[in-house]
């Protein structure tokens, strides 16, 4: 089966930073696809990121766990009748997903051992050495959002930003979280967490740090994290004289709509670093043992982006995964952070 799809499905990540980036392929499929039903299988958390945009038009959500998790997935996806499957993910269970719900045209890259069960198959880019190679994960799902409407891909032409929309619901909760943290002026939000121990900056100097912001601009320090990260966020808060958010009935939605107000950010490489950019928030982004590369953020319409590495002077064509101990998180100096920080802080947005 070829030709432009009716009814797609899009496989969404689901990583937040990835949901995310692979926004600026939702609004290529959007486009030029008028008449279309697009539909999104996702992760619980991801509908509530995306909520508030015009697209898709509706979300399937599923966490497709355990040995039956693709079966239970592929048949909440069946009834839709969806012609053709685009998978931004690289895993084998989403592509089995689409394969059991009857899907006749699935697309994405040819990894993880599953090319037999997709029809259009992409060629993700290899390093010499055979290890993968570093593509941003927004020109990663652009290429394949090019597949699915037919055009040769050139990079990401420019303008192409990420975008995220904010339901009035979500926006309500914000201003009540925000309340609750006794925010009455500007303020600016640290993200100390982060899903891999070796991406954190030392908390001692996100608290050293806060107290900068306090005293240096004036700026009320809000810690995010996960729930699972309170202890971190409370820890740091308290050092600073901060507000720990995880503790003031936080959700995603309500992320969303307390990032969008802020005057700054400050974060290792996690997902609210995306939700900055996606609303031009001024940011500060600090990269240790995990190439930025990988997430590089496209055309900003608003505020700027500073990015911190552990080493600056790794040469463009080594990865900085291939360096955990020369890239170590600790060997990026509160002084370096602080003089990004002057950088973007009084910037006006454009």
């Amino acid at each position: 089966m070829s030709g432009r799809p009716l009814r797609l499905l899009v496989v969404m990540p689901g990583w937040v930073g990835d949901a995310v980036m692979a926004t600026p392929a939702l609004r290529l499929l959007r486009r030029n696809l008028p008449g279309a039903f697009i539909g999104a299988l996702c992760r619980p958390g991801i509908d509530e990121l995306l909520a508030g945009m015009d697209m898709p038009d509706e979300f399937h959500v599923d966490r497709a766990a355990g040995v039956m998790g693709p079966k239970h997935a592929a048949a909440k996806v069946r009834p839709r009748r969806y012609d053709t499957a685009l998978l931004f993910t690289n895993s084998f269970s989403t592509a089995l997903i689409a394969r059991i719900a009857g899907i006749p045209r699935r697309v994405g890259y040819d990894r993880d051992c599953r090319g037999l069960l997709l029809t259009d198959r992409l060629a993700a880019p290899r390093r010499a050495d055979g290890s993968w190679a570093i593509v941003p994960a927004c020109l990663y799902y652009w290429r394949a959002a090019c597949a699915i409407i037919g055009e040769a891909e050139h990079g990401l032409p420019q303008g192409v930003h990420m975008e995220l929309g904010l339901t009035p619901a979500q926006d309500e909760n914000a201003s009540i979280i925000l309340e609750r943290a006794e925010v009455r002026g500007r303020y600016a939000v640290l993200n100390p967490g982060g899903n891999n121990e070796a991406k954190r900056w030392p908390a001692d100097r996100f608290a050293a740090l806060g107290e900068y912001l306090l005293n240096r601009h004036g700026l009320r320090v809000l810690v995010n994290g996960s729930p699972a990260e309170t202890d971190l966020t409370d820890r740091i808060a308290s050092a600073c004289g901060g507000v720990s958010l995880p503790g003031l009935g936080m959700t995603l939605g309500s992320l969303k709509g307390i990032v969008r107000g802020a005057a700054l950010m400050v974060t290792n490489d996690t997902g609210p670093r995306h939700i900055a950019a996606a609303f031009g928030v001024p940011l500060v982004s600090l990269f240790g043992p995990t190439d930025h590369r990988w997430t590089t953020i496209p055309h900003r319409p608003h505020g700027p982006e500073v990015i911190v590495t552990a080493d600056p002077t790794l040469p463009d064509h080594e990865s900085a995964n291939d360096h955990p101990e020369r890239c170590r998180m600790d060997r990026i100096t509160l002084e370096r952070v602080e003089d990004a920080v002057e950088r973007v802080v009084n910037v006006t947005p454009g």
